[in-house]
């Protein structure tokens, strides 16, 4: 072969490129090339993939980037002339490591220096970084061939000259491309002539976009859900010709048959290149220790110092275990590594900032105890340290640590600090394009209905990971709408060649990487969303490249311990050491198992509370039990626990060697670590060993799982395993216990991390227990900005019976705070007041005492933090209650104080005495301004106030008098069709019938095609907002209730969104006042109300309406409804009248629910 593609953009030219890595190597070996390039616009994301794709098939990875090139200055940030000009392209190859380490270098200082529209570099930094690189002159956007299309063949042959004295004679080509575009033909003639006149080689390119020429289509919609047109737009992005694929050497010798050399030379530039990358190589970044002190000895003093604090008193199996985990430590390089992370999390330690007692498999090893990274006893909860660093398995430790949500930053500063900020970057991640997220972009651009879009998209079975080819196969419905409808069949298609692909760039929310060089020497940079650098590489490629990176994790339940331990100290007046408490406290304990776990980290789920309702754990071994198998698959699990947990004499287990590793989950297999144990102890294994068997089973590895049964039945001598049978166990009993664990390891959760959790959760509950009113004051800090959910805690206050009080200017401080057994609202939850308005206002308190009134307020904070917009929303909010004035009065007057105020601090300024300066004390009082007798506003108003300043109710809820029949009513609360934080989906299944009730607080109308009417609907409950879509069909029948502050009951179908609140499509509403309701009246006996029937009936006619009437006669113990007649409207005034005639225990008020209303239609 003598052609090599040179010119090739994957699918890391994000949204411009759809030629899959994997396809693309695929389709040159089946060409028959033993090389091809990778040049993405200005980027090397795809680098690595395609290195190591490349290498696995047996062609030469030629690894390169098309870089956009600055006419002037990388640091002008002025347009020149139109958009065209504002960079070049030009295409840059690594021939060697020293040009692959410029081509990072290069391709880095476009991002954190050149960007603009572009990450773009210019001359001084290519001739900085020329060795080792080989270029060309790129496409038709190169600055040569740009020239040249100008009719300026001069300047674009100075700028050649300039390009090869850069690269040097021999490493830059001039780049012949023909996409049947008539402009290529006329620069291709031109660049002809230019390499006789100027002696520059010509090299012959495709620039390929996607990989087959029947990908031109997917292509031409990828590049409009990149533009954000659709197909049919005139004005947009195209690809002209369907000429940028992969060509065979054949195709391209009959488009350049003129320029043979062309073609051999590329075969020439790619049989130089030649970079290869190290994998596996640590290079971690040495810690600084204190002097007289080499690493490893000063690792050995901070253990042993932490040995003898944690444990009292310290035996002989600690001092070994710990020397052997420093030992394996040593070995594996890994000394500087705790060394870093102790120091990071002394720091935050040190500086009050909250950390997490562990995270992942890092909790099972006895040197991150003694280190205070973890605050787990590893030995006490029979965690395992081959879990986290294994012997016999390579692989870098994984330490990811939990901060306190608000100072994970401070934590991330100090270590940019510490190692300088060329050390210290975050890292890429990439946004794929899923299955349901491609078909609504194609669908997009298709321009089909957004309902029959919906529809496909929901057909796909919600599971993690799914592929639209998984989905045809599992989903009945998707495979027969695939083969009925031609325009279903064309959406899905496309869609397939398009899944999968990168979508954008964004930052890893934790991950930070750290090095022992500028991170530049090893990866490119680009700049994320806020301007900071990040790795163009992702975590796992970093890590394969030897790389350290940490995990700063904020964990917004640590904010709210250590808010909550400050508030309880505050109160109490004492120490509180969340370390230190019991951690059996059957109390704590009682309050998880009764199900009442708001706000506690891990158990808050409807299904998790009652899963502690059934378990009613005794101890944290059964919370960590508890968070490990309430998960898809171990679920099936949870019935054979509870019955070993509620009748442990029922236990058995296959062999006595069982016992000691699996009685403290009663016989069940929960966790990783057990199939280790079980490994270990059975057959004979060394733990490390053991790992790599659970890591088999985990995932899936059939061939390992079949070999290491045998090793674990029969032993294995030449490896030193004894095997079951040799230490006395039957071999029927052997595979049954492999089997068990295969099933099981699928699924067994790492106990580590589950425990890490487990102390979490227990602390948050304890906090519940002991300090519930500073507990939930934190909560509802933690997420003051999320009113929904302050709302929903808002109403488990008040079923704790804890009171909330409005925000008050002399009392409240920025956040919720503790007041005499209640919790006083935080001012900052006030709209429009920010934390500048908040110190003023709380640092004025501190010096000159409470405020008196509106005006000594309006007089001591200035102008700059008071106006009139911030005064309107105290008032509303309720703020100045305390000031001895009603809402209304103060809303009256406010605007006149102010300009009063105001008027007063000009005149003193100006030097001028005003009247008020000769008058007494006593004549200035009669000159304030008076509060006006106005009274207050109606509840409902001042309501409304509170809603639109605070986003929720505090001094009431206009639902609150109905909340009974609400409660008795719904199936649904608003926030269960919000997302869950952490799964993305909502509690209330797609398509499931529900009732939700409320007060419905805005309507919109839409027009359809056919002039149909339909609306939108807000439902407000006790918890929050939702929308309901009303169809025309529905929206004739419901009209009479469907008005603005009605409250209602509205039965629908769910219709979920992906990571969007769900919407319920109506079907019926009911007013509150059209719940059926019956008034029972009691007589001793038939005979009794026989006697009274005339007069009851005198009675019942003063009253007119549609509710039942029954009587129940006791003696009979019969009842007996009376014909509708007789209805009535029952009311107050009627309920006394009756309750006058035949006493109050006689008269009783029955609400019926609305499912049985609708039945009986």
């Amino acid at each position: 072969m003598s052609f090599a593609h040179l010119h090739v953009h994957t699918e890391y030219s994000l949204l411009d490129g759809s030629n899959k890595i994997k396809e693309c190597i695929s389709r040159v070996k089946e060409l028959g090339m033993n090389s091809i390039a990778i040049t993405d616009h200005g980027v090397m994301f795809g680098v690595i993939d395609f290195y190591r794709a490349a290498k696995a098939a047996g062609i030469n990875p030629v690894l390169g980037c098309e870089v956009y090139v600055a006419p002037g200055s990388r640091f002008d940030k002025e347009a020149v002339g139109n958009g065209d000009d504002r960079y070049y392209h030009l295409v840059l190859l690594a021939e060697n490591q020293e040009g692959y380490q410029n081509l990072m270098k290069i391709v880095s200082i476009g991002f954190t220096e050149g960007y603009y529209y572009k990450p773009r570099v210019d001359m001084d930094v290519l001739k900085k970084y020329s060795k080792g690189i080989i270029a060309l002159s790129a496409c038709l956007a190169g600055e040569v061939q740009r020239n040249i299309a100008r009719g300026m063949y001069s300047e674009g042959k100075a700028a050649a000259l300039r390009y090869q004295e850069v690269f040097g004679e021999g490493n830059f080509f001039l780049e012949l491309q023909d996409h049947g575009l008539p402009e290529q033909k006329l620069v291709n003639q031109s660049l002809l002539r230019m390499s006789q006149e100027t002696g520059i080689e010509l090299v012959a390119t495709n620039d390929v976009h996607y990989t087959y020429a029947e990908d031109e289509k997917p292509h031409d919609m990828l590049l409009c859900i990149q533009t954000g047109k659709k197909l049919a737009d005139e004005n947009r992005l195209r690809y002209e010709g369907g000429q940028y694929y992969i060509k065979s050497e054949e195709e391209m010798r009959r488009l350049f048959p003129y320029a043979l050399q062309a073609l051999e030379n590329t075969q020439r530039i790619a049989d130089r290149c030649h970079v290869e990358i190290e994998f596996g190589v640590t290079k971690l970044p040495k810690y600084d220790v204190p002097e007289g002190y080499t690493s490893w000895e000063y690792l050995n003093k901070l253990c042993r110092d932490g040995l003898e604090k944690r444990y009292e008193p310290v035996t002989k199996e600690l001092e070994e275990r710990l020397t052997y985990e420093l030992s394996v430590i040593r070995s594996m390089g890994y000394v500087d590594y705790f060394l870093i992370v102790w120091d990071f999390i002394k720091y935050a330690r040190d500086h009050g900032i909250s950390v997490g007692p562990g995270r992942g498999s890092a909790a099972g090893s006895i040197v991150s105890y003694c280190l205070g990274i973890t605050s787990i006893d590893p030995v006490k909860y029979q965690l395992l340290f081959e879990r986290f660093l294994n012997p016999e398995r390579v692989s870098m430790p994984d330490i990811d640590v939990d901060f306190c949500f608000e100072r994970r930053q401070e934590v991330i500063d100090y270590v940019v600090r510490k190692y300088g900020a060329d050390r210290v970057v975050q890292i890429v991640t990439f946004g794929t394009m899923a299955a349901r997220g491609v078909i609504r972009d194609v669908g997009r651009v298709m321009d089909l209905p957004y309902a029959f879009v919906d529809s496909i998209a929901k057909m796909i079975p919600k599971e993690l990971n799914i592929t639209l080819e998984r989905a045809l196969k599992i989903s009945p419905e998707l495979k027969k709408a695939y083969g009925e409808d031609p325009q279903v069949q064309e959406l899905i298609n496309m869609s397939m060649r398009l899944e999968g692909l990168p979508r954008h760039t964004s930052m890893h929310a934790a991950g930070v990487v750290i090095g022992q060089k500028s991170i530049d020497e090893f990866v490119p940079l680009s700049l994320g969303s806020d301007g900071s650098p990040v790795t163009q590489f992702t975590m796992t490629t970093l890590e394969e490249l030897g790389l350290l990176k940490m995990d700063f994790l904020g964990l917004r339940t640590l904010t709210v311990i250590q808010n909550a331990v400050n508030l309880a100290e505050k109160s109490t007046g004492k120490k509180i050491d969340l370390d230190a408490i019991d951690y059996d406290d059957k109390g704590v304990l009682e309050l998880i198992g009764s199900g009442k776990t708001d706000g506690v980290f891990q158990l808050e789920s409807g299904g998790m509370k009652s899963f502690m309702k059934e378990l009613k754990p005794q101890s944290l071994e059964d919370i960590i039990a508890g968070i490990s198998l309430y998960r898809p698959g171990p679920m099936d699990f949870i019935p054979q626990y509870i019955k070993g947990k509620n009748h442990p004499e029922q236990i058995t287990y296959d062999c006595p060697q069982l016992e000691p590793i699996l009685a403290p989950t009663y016989g069940c297999i929960v966790y990783q670590e057990q199939v280790m144990q079980i490994v270990r102890d059975l057959a004979g294994y060394t733990l490390g060993r053991s790992d790599l068997v659970r890591r088999a089973m985990s995932k899936k590895k059939a061939a390992v799982m079949a070999k290491e049964r045998q090793n674990f039945v029969y032993g294995n001598e030449e490896e030193g395993v004894p095997g079951c049978i040799a230490n006395g166990i039957d071999e029927k009993v052997a595979n049954k216990i492999y089997d068990d664990m295969t099933d099981f390891a699928k699924y067994a959760f790492n106990k580590s991390h589950a425990a890490a959790y487990a102390v979490v959760s227990y602390q948050t509950a304890w906090l519940k227990y002991y300090y519930p009113v500073e507990f939930m004051a934190a909560l509802m800090t933690s997420c003051i900005e999320n009113p929904s959910k302050v709302s929903e805690y808002i109403l488990n206050c008040r079923q704790m019976g804890i009171q909330i009080l409005p925000p008050d200017i002399n009392k409240s401080e920025g956040n919720f705070s503790v007041e005499e057994g209640g919790i006083r609202y935080g001012l900052s939850a006030v709209k429009g007041i920010g934390k500048p308005v908040m110190d003023a206002i709380v640092a004025e308190r501190e010096t000159a005492g409470y405020f008196t009134s509106l005006k000594d307020f309006c007089q001591r904070l200035t102008g700059k933090e008071v106006n009139k917009r911030t005064i309107e929303n105290f008032i509303k909010a309720g703020a100045f209650d305390g000031l001895g004035g009603t809402r209304k009065q103060f809303m009256m007057i406010y605007i006149q104080i102010l300009d009063s105020v105001n008027q007063e601090k000009k005149s003193s300024m100006s030097g001028q005495m005003s009247l008020f300066d000769i008058m007494g004390e006593e004549e200035r009082k009669s000159f304030e301004i008076k509060l006006p007798d106005v009274g207050e506003y109606t509840q409902e108003t001042k309501l409304a106030f509170e809603k639109e300043v605070l986003g929720v109710y505090i001094s009431g809820h206009p639902l609150e008098d109905y909340e009974q029949s609400w409660r008795k009513n719904i199936s649904a609360v608003t926030s269960d069709f919000l997302p869950d934080e952490e799964t993305g989906q909502p509690h209330v299944l797609d398509g499931s019938k529900q009732v939700v009730g409320g007060m419905i607080t805005e309507k919109t109308i839409k027009y359809t095609r056919n002039n149909k009417i339909m609306a939108f609907l807000t439902l407000e409950d006790l918890v929050g907002t939702m929308e309901v879509v009303v169809f025309p069909r529905d929206y004739e029948k419901n009209a009479a209730v469907m008005e603005v502050d009605s409250k209602v009951f509205i039965q629908g179908r769910v219709s979920a969104e992906d990571d969007k609140p769900s919407k319920l499509i109506c079907e019926k509403i009911t007013s509150f006042d059209q719940i059926p309701r019956e008034i029972w009246i009691q007589f001793p006996s038939k005979e009794a109300y026989e006697k009274q029937v005339h007069h009851l009936y005198e009675l019942l006619g003063q009253s007119d309406g549609n509710d039942q009437v029954v009587v129940f006669l006791r003696q009979e113990r019969m009842m007996k409804k009376l014909p509708n007649a007789r209805s009535v409207l029952i009311n107050d005034a009627l309920v006394e009248l009756l309750s006058k005639e035949y006493g109050a225990e006689n008269v009783k008020v029955v609400e019926k629910s609305i499912e049985k209303k609708s039945k009986m239609h």
